[in-house]
């Protein structure tokens, strides 16, 4: 008996290597008026970019760009909205990292809103969005978040009264994913880890979560298998083109995963740190995933043996293993084995080189959601997540 469950919708994809250079006609089609928001610098002073610019300005596309060095903030949202609003852009294209794409998704659903994004950020506003946007394209140049395939954008005012928050509605998932690995090639190793390793906790809590549905479950193991192929090849050998090729899928699912299923309790760290320090995302997670795991895993074999979600731990030590014919227990040891072996091999930092100490662990573990965890996690577990890992 397969249990009733929604799925959510999903961009128009188009993924392979070379499919930015479908970016141009697709833009001409929403009009000539384009508002572009990049990363730092990685692609704006690209071969890719050039061309597209170039291609851009021989079409008649007028183009605006704005550049997101870091995970936005309500007032990146705030003062690209108002100081667009009135120049009838007619299409947003974000192109970058996850912080990137976010902010491109917020600042489409603000262009033709007069209020502030905190006015419909959830936990912090008390409005709700009702859903209009200026079209919206998103170009991933890392393979972590999945943002390209989710309804939400991520908002986040650091300091010690700070809040990482979401700006949600059906809407305003992307009308266009163009995953091109291409634009993944020279990512350095240590953002290839973080963003890898996002990408791999994206999919083994949604897998995990109990609203998991037989579809999701399926994405997610595929997506798993895949980036336990491909990961470490990418980490090494950054202009492999089939392990690129495999991150870039990867982390496209993860998003659509997530979107269906829900995340765990590193996410839930992810959100509390990652508010009042600054600390990347990605590095949150993967800084903390072998030892959430290792610490839910403990708590399931203590409280509940019988658990759906050991069985399929256990499944993921047969896909991350290279031994067969063992026994379940087994292979839930050989996950948690392969998570920390990636946590050491691919040098992930600790907490405390961003910054990170003691003295807000209570603040943190308050804070910190473990909705959707196989298991709920008392505050002293979390505190022995942290500090395992600060």
């Amino acid at each position: 008996m397969i249990k009733a469950f929604q799925f959510a919708q999903t961009p128009k994809i188009i993924l392979g290597n070379g499919k930015i250079a479908e970016l141009p006609g697709i833009t001409k089609s929403f009009g000539g008026e384009v508002l572009l928001v990049t990363g730092a610098n990685s692609f704006y002073f690209s071969k890719h970019g050039e061309y597209l610019l170039n291609t851009f300005e021989m079409t008649g596309v007028r183009c605006h760009h704005i550049i997101i060095a870091r995970e936005p903030s309500p007032e990146m949202i705030d003062h690209a909205a108002i100081r667009y609003r009135d120049t009838n852009i007619q299409l947003v294209i974000a192109i970058g990292g996850g912080s990137a794409i976010d902010a491109g998704k917020a600042i489409s659903a603000m262009l033709n809103k007069t209020e502030l994004v905190t006015e419909f950020l959830e936990g912090v506003g008390s409005k709700d969005h009702p859903g209009t946007k200026v079209p919206f394209i998103a170009v991933p140049t890392t393979s972590g978040t999945g943002s390209e395939a989710t309804k939400n954008a991520v908002i986040s005012r650091i300091g010690r009264n700070g809040f990482k928050r979401s700006l949600r509605h059906d809407n305003f998932v992307p009308d266009y994913a163009i995953v091109d690995p291409e634009l993944t090639y020279n990512c350095p190793p240590n953002i290839t880890a973080a963003c890898g390793m996002d990408c791999f906790t994206q999919l083994v809590e949604a897998y995990l979560s109990d609203k998991s549905s037989v579809l999701s479950d399926a994405l997610a193991l595929d997506g798993i298998r895949t980036l336990t192929n491909s990961l470490p090849r990418a980490w090494k050998w950054g202009q492999d083109i089939e392990a690129r090729t495999g991150m870039s899928y990867a982390a496209l699912q993860s998003g659509i995963c997530l979107a269906n299923a829900g995340l765990g309790v590193v996410h839930g760290f992810a959100s509390s740190v990652g508010a009042l320090y600054n600390v990347p995302h990605g590095n949150i997670c993967a800084t903390l995933m072998a030892t959430a795991n290792t610490i839910t895993v403990r708590k399931l074999r203590e409280e509940t043996p019988k658990h759906i979600a050991l069985i399929k731990y256990a499944e993921l030590g047969k896909i991350t293993s290279s031994q067969a014919g063992n026994c379940d227990e087994y292979y839930v040891d050989a996950f948690l084995d392969k998570l920390h072996e990636w946590t050491d091999t691919m040098n992930i930092a600790r907490l405390s080189s961003f910054g990170v100490t003691t003295d807000d662990i209570d603040k943190i573990v308050s804070a910190t959601d473990c909705k959707n965890n196989p298991i709920k996690l008392n505050n002293s577990e979390l505190k022995e997540i942290l500090l395992q890992r600060i």
